[in-house]
């Protein structure tokens, strides 16, 4: 059960983001479907919610298996976000744990393909240059994290 704590203003959410790399200088991207929340169609980094009691680092792994069917080799925490958005309506404010994860890149599928078009492994120069949409929050990131990944 996930339990969402609503300020006088709005909801307050916790939540991890990563970039999952080969080891060798490539990143996993997966592209967003026509079925997702929101920003649909565009390529992101992969992320999601913690539930409540769980603890962040057992969230980063359920959440890195539920998108990418793999198992994290090693875990390295780079920062936090504050992402204040709306969502159906109501003002939300997320705390976004920020990871570099090492996957083996022969576990990585699509593990909701419901919510989930493709995944693409890219380097840094190349998603730089990339010319199809980001969803937003992720540019941010990349902004923010890109001289460390």
């Amino acid at each position: 059960m996930v339990r969402i704590f609503i300020s006088m203003d709005g909801i307050i959410r916790t939540g991890v983001s990563f970039y999952c790399h080969d080891g060798a200088g490539k990143y996993v991207i997966s592209k967003r479907s026509k079925n997702a929340r929101d920003e649909q169609e565009t390529w992101e980094n992969g992320g999601g919610g913690l539930k409540f009691g769980e603890k962040v680092e057992d969230g980063l792994r359920r959440e890195i298996k539920e998108e990418y069917c793999a198992t994290p080799l090693a875990v390295e925490f780079i920062g936090y976000r504050d992402i204040l958005r709306e969502q159906e309506g109501v003002q939300t404010h997320w705390i976004m744990f920020d990871f570099k994860v090492h996957v083996d890149p022969g576990q990585v599928k699509i593990g909701e393909p419901h919510k989930c078009d493709g995944v693409r492994w890219v380097t840094l120069a190349e998603l730089e240059a990339f010319e199809e949409p980001l969803h937003k929050h992720f540019e941010l990131s990349f902004d923010k994290y890109r001289d460390i990944l």
